[in-house]
């Protein structure tokens, strides 16, 4: 019996996923077929223009626009965000401050100071564990 290997495929929307790109901003081609591990690759190595403008200027899916604001997903929501930004939007976000998003920032770098601290805290009871022993 001969073994051949089927190609793996993935929906759109994964792929878009997995490009940080929104999916009903991409071309109709794209979102009505499958993709290929090998077509993932080419898009990510050799973007087309259409995938370069979507990056540059969006709209972005929510996991890009909390990043680019620095707050998490669920801080957008919280702030009444809840539709995919332009770049543009998001500058504008930036520029204007508003209370909601300078809190969701604070609230972010205080969970990320506590995973690094805790984070320490077990690199340094892993460290006493490994220690020399009588």
């Amino acid at each position: 019996m001969k073994s051949h290997q089927s190609t793996q495929t993935m929906k759109p929307a994964t792929a878009a996923k997995k490009l940080g790109v929104y999916l009903e901003a991409t071309p109709a081609e794209f979102q009505e077929g499958v993709v290929s591990r090998a077509e993932l690759d080419r898009l990510q190595a050799e973007p087309p223009e259409w995938l370069r403008e979507l990056r540059a200027n969006g709209p972005h899916p929510r996991p890009v626009v909390a990043a680019k604001l620095g707050v998490s997903i669920a801080g957008l929501a919280r702030g009444g965000i809840t539709e995919p930004l332009t770049t543009e939007q998001i500058e504008a976000l930036k520029q204007e401050e508003p209370e909601w998003l300078q809190k969701e920032r604070a609230t972010q770098a205080e969970v990320r100071k506590e995973a690094a601290r805790i984070k320490k805290r077990n690199a340094e009871r892993e460290a006493r564990s490994e220690g020399p022993r009588s």
